[in-house]
């Protein structure tokens, strides 16, 4: 990757916090390119990216601990600002000299929770926002304590449990942070974290999706030279905005393989045929594989069995694919930012939490391709920006999650036409219904699903033995944890009268009130 190809950027040093994935986001709400590195990789990212600032993030060690993490040397020495929050503060203050003791030696405790700063001196992060003798609300958690700064430090401001909330070197940029700026508890945090990008670093804040684009579209054709590429669709926002991405960069040196496994929602088969075919005219194999796919999911109940054999079945038709058109160099993938940082612990090594339905799995090594995943720095909602951006239809744009296998894990027991096609039809009139209500883009998530369970109905004067249509509709930031959306009785009584009037099969309509935790947000 050439350096030329990059923006303006702030790197973010992780030390394992929880949050530190929203410093990023804070970051780039500010109008700021920011990247994240496990402390490991952070000497590596600085020579990469070459930021014009640096934060170190929080982190559940402590600096007394034997073994815990230390910041790269080199950043200290490179001449460019500093910002340490909670860990990260302690962590430089350490590195450069001072002291940092357990909250437990100084008899004090440490500081969890809402707090009160008061700000006593003039600061670079304070320009415009706080002034000397204010008290702010900050959120702290801390068990340490910097009981010593180091020199050329200043306390620019302090709390009732840290007497060096804020500290300040001026002269090098340094500053570190006691509480948390990243967190919405913190109310000026954002505010504070813009001033460090634009204020101290000096940077425009002008990043958009456009200068993304661009720069993107000159690391593919870096990447990529004169190489193939495939792409495998799913219909769903991220592999149809990489798919477009990547066609802008490259053309015809793309092919998209849409594997239709006949357990797609209504409609949507046609509709990812006619955007990429007709109006992108990009180059696309439809495989229409629905007999096969139900062949092999006859008379199979168990979820993960289920699951198992699409994940296995797709690649297999995949892999077939790729043959026909003479074989690829890459494999585009639409992973995201979150699944990367997942994927990587902050010691560097494997991390537990990685989360193989990210991908498509075994496939890279199988094929002997490498990857391609032009939106592996962006979040969820920069996506559908990046999507706008390239002048993909808000249906694209802002649609729902949808599960690798489909209506499959909508079905709990055996899979059929027939109820894939049950179940299509009341999918389809609760999503036009919460579409008409104005009600989409407010819900995460919302589907139907078809219940292995039949119940006696009366219509008119005919007795009725039907399925049960389930609804679930939730909010979420980013699906971890959701929330039940509550509609009103009026709205769910209005869908159930659809729905039974309309949908020959179902007799019953009941709605699904669990949050995650406990439940999951699909059913299966």
């Amino acid at each position: 990757m050439q350096q030329e190809h990059l923006p303006d950027s702030i790197l973010i040093v992780d030390f394992g916090s929880q949050v530190t994935q929203l410093i990023a986001r804070r970051v780039r709400e500010a109008g700021v390119y920011s990247e994240i590195a496990p402390f490991s990789m952070a000497e590596e990212a600085f020579d990469r990216l070459q930021p014009k600032g640096i934060i170190l993030s929080g982190s559940p060690a402590g600096v007394p601990d034997e073994g815990s993490p230390r910041a790269p040397t080199k950043l200290f020495e490179a001449g460019v600002p500093i910002l340490g929050i909670c860990y990260g503060q302690q962590v430089m203050t350490h590195q450069l000299g001072g002291e940092v003791r357990p909250g437990h030696e100084t008899g004090e405790g440490g500081e969890f929770g809402r707090a009160f700063l008061t700000v006593t001196k003039d600061c670079a992060l304070f320009d415009g926002l706080w002034t000397v003798g204010e008290r702010h609300q900050v959120w702290m958690s801390h068990g340490d304590k910097v009981t010593r700064f180091a020199d050329g430090f200043e306390i620019v401001a302090t709390s009732d449990g840290a007497p060096f909330a804020v500290i300040a070197d001026e002269s090098r940029k340094f500053y570190g942070t006691q509480f948390h700026p990243e967190v919405v508890h913190t109310p000026d945090g954002a505010r504070l974290l813009g001033n460090f990008a634009r204020h101290v670093c000096g940077l425009a804040g002008d990043w958009t999706m456009a200068e993304f684009r661009e720069t993107k579209i000159a690391e593919i054709r870096e990447q990529v030279g004169d190489g193939k590429v495939i792409c495998g669709l799913s219909g769903g926002v991220d592999s149809a905005v990489a798919a477009v991405l990547i066609h802008e960069a490259i053309g015809d040196q793309l092919t998209c393989v849409f594997v239709d496994h006949g357990l797609m929602r209504m409609n949507e088969a046609e509709q990812v045929v006619t955007l990429f075919r007709d109006h992108y005219n990009i180059p696309l194999v439809h495989v229409d594989a629905e007999e096969k796919f139900l062949a092999g999911l006859a008379g199979e109940t168990d979820p993960e069995k289920k699951r198992k054999f699409i994940g296995g079945a797709f690649i297999d038709l995949f892999e077939e694919e790729a043959r026909k058109i003479g074989g690829a160099d890459f494999l585009a993938q639409g992973t995201l930012y979150p699944d990367v940082i997942e994927s990587v612990s902050f010691t560097g090594g494997p991390s537990v939490t990685i989360k193989s339905h990210h991908n498509v799995g075994g496939l890279p090594e199988r094929m002997n391709m490498k990857l391609v995943e032009p939106l592996r720095e962006l979040f969820k909602d920069e996506v559908r920006d990046l999507g706008r951006e390239l002048g993909l239809p808000d249906i694209f744009v802002g649609r729902h999650p949808f599960p690798g296998p489909g209506l499959a894990i909508r079905i709990p027991g055996e899979v059929t036409k027939e109820r894939c096609d049950i179940l299509r039809k009341a999918d389809a009139i609760y999503l036009e219904e919460i579409r008409r209500a104005g009600l989409y883009d407010a819900i995460w998530q919302a589907f139907a699903v078809l219940l292995p369970v039949k119940t006696v109905g009366v219509m008119g004067d005919h007795r009725t033995y039907d399925s049960v249509c389930g609804l679930r509709a939730v909010t979420s930031t980013d699906g971890m944890t959701a929330d039940v959306y509550p509609f009103d009785a009026g709205f769910l009584s209005n869908v159930a009268t659809r729905i039974v009037n309309e949908v020959k099969g179902i007799n019953r309509v009941v709605y699904d009130y669990t949050s995650k935790p406990p439940g999951t947000i699909e059913w299966e």
